[in-house]
Formats: structure tokens, sequence, C-alpha cells
């Protein structure tokens, strides 16, 4: 009887951990595209940092994702279950503050002069140079605002994965959820961290000695990588930003059922008018947020320094 008894749960589990293979395959090739900007946005946000002081960056960014996915599914799966209609409004002031991001970007870069550029890059390089100054505490701006960002993408992942097992059983839901959660955090900040050290193999495969093919071949691919790494983390950069607009306009869009029929005709067309629309009110709704936001400013106290 007991033996029977332990088959059956046997059989109980494996058809369990079947089913969660099945809808896990599912989630990840949903939130794949979501994936792609992850990884360009966190990529984009490490650029520009020491050396030395890369993975620790990206290690401190990850530990906060991690954080953040303990707060995001537990939330997620709670509001699922008792109030779901809560989902999408959130989901749109996320994806509206990720718009508001790109656009003061975009602001930042257009409509500062260069000699105000100039004057934070002397800053900054004095900064670097002093050795009192604690170069971690110049790096925690950065980390924060990739966690600020992380969170918004992460809320989508889970969301969208949510969105793949919601007539599955809660724990299904829950397994499914949390094994996309820990994947997708393993494997952005996994790829991000090959990405930032990139240029540092291409100079160690530079370095390398000898004479045969195999070295020479070695030293051409290590010097291909230091030159091709520069414009990778420019285009990354890019990528970022872009996608900063892409994600938010496209949270908004399916958040409003006019724009959502909209963008349905235009998928039959071609796959990048859906695109264009949801860079558009992306760009739109990024550049409303930002004048708000300098409005507000502007009679909220300024920061003693």
């Amino acid at each position: 009887m007991a033996a029977g008894s332990l088959l059956a749960l046997l059989d109980d589990i494996a058809t369990i951990l079947d089913d969660v293979s099945v809808m896990t395959k599912v989630a990840a090739k949903k939130t794949a595209g979501v994936l792609g900007d992850d990884l360009a946005l966190n990529a984009q946000q490490v650029s520009g940092v020491n050396a030395e002081r890369e993975l620790p960056v990206v290690w401190a960014v990850a530990k906060g994702s991690f954080i953040n996915k303990l707060i995001l599914v537990p939330a997620a799966l709670a509001i699922s279950y008792f109030i779901p209609w809560l989902i999408t409004p959130l989901l749109m002031v996320g994806g509206a503050y990720l718009c508001f991001e790109g656009a003061e970007k975009l602001a930042h870069k257009f409509l500062h002069s260069k000699h105000e550029d100039a004057a934070h890059e002397k800053e900054l390089a004095q900064a670097v140079a002093d050795p009192n100054v604690d170069l971690v505490a110049l790096e925690k701006d950065k980390i924060k605002g990739a966690i600020r960002t992380d969170f918004i993408l992460s809320a989508e992942i889970i969301v969208i994965a949510l969105g793949t097992v919601a007539t599955a059983s809660f724990s299904k839901q829950v397994t499914v959820v949390s094994l996309i959660a820990l994947v997708m955090t393993i494997g952005v900040y996994g790829l991000v961290a090959g990405i930032v050290k990139l240029d540092d193999l291409g100079l160690y495969m530079m370095l390398r000695k000898g004479k045969s093919t195999f070295k020479q071949i070695i030293r051409k691919v290590g010097s291909w990588l230091l030159n091709a790494t520069p414009y990778l983390m420019r285009f990354l950069s890019i990528a970022g930003t872009a996608a900063m607009f892409l994600v938010g306009g496209s949270i908004i869009g399916h958040g409003i059922p006019a724009l959502h029929h909209l963008a349905e005709p235009l998928k039959e067309i071609s796959f990048a008018l859906p695109m264009l629309l949801d860079a558009i009110v992306g760009l739109l709704v990024g550049a409303i947020c930002v004048v708000i936001f300098t409005i507000i400013s502007k009679f909220l106290p300024k920061k003693q320094h």
C-alpha cells in the first residue's frame, strides 16, 4: 500500500514537472523579446564605468535584480489572484517611467551645450584622479538607475510569464513564474558581464605569444575584438535608449484599447510598423512626462550639495 502510494506520488510529481517544463518553454519564448531589450538596457547602463569596476557594478545590479524579482514575483501572483484588474494600470505607470527615462536621456544629449558636457566630464575626471574619492560612491547613481530600469522590465517579464499560465493551477503558476524570473536574471547579467569584458578578452588574446598559425589567428581575433568593443558598447547605448521607448510604448499601447486595435492590422502589413507605433507612443509619452517633471521640479526646493 505504501509502495503504491509512493509510486502514485512520484507519477503525480513527474506529470506536474512535465507540465511545468512545457509552460516554462512557452513563457520563455514570449519573454524572449523583452530579454533582448533588458540586455541592451543593462549593458548600456554599465557602459563608461572604470574597467576594474565593471564586474562589481554588474554584480551589484544583478543583486538588485534578484531583490526586484523577490518583490515582484509574490506581488504579481497576489495581485493576479486578488485584484487582477490592477496589473494593467501598474504596468502602464512603469511603461511611462521607461519612456520618461528615454526622453530624459535624449533631452540631456540634445539640450545640453558642449560646454556643459565638457565641464561635467572634467569634473568626473578630477573626481577619478582624486585618491580620496570613493569610486564606488560615484557609481551608486548608475547602479540605482539600472536597478530601477530592471524593476520595470522585470515586472513586464513576470506579467507576460504569468499570462501564459493564467489558466493553470496556482502551484504551477508559482513554479513557472519563479523559474522564468531566475533564468532571465542569470541569463541577462551573465551576458552583460561577458559583453563588458570583451575588450579584456581581446587584449588577452592579442598578447598571446607564438609563431604558429593558430596563435596568429588568435592575435588577429583579439585585435578585432579590442577594436570592435567600443562600437558595440556605443550601439548598445543607442539600442538601450531606443528599447526604453519601444518597451514603454508597447506597454502603454497594450493598455489603451484604441492603440492596441490600431496595432493589429499593422502587423499584417509589416512586422516593423507596430514597432514604429510603439516608438512614436513612447516618444510622445516620454516628452510629456519630461515636460511635466520639469515644470514640477521648478516649484520644488533645490537640493544643497
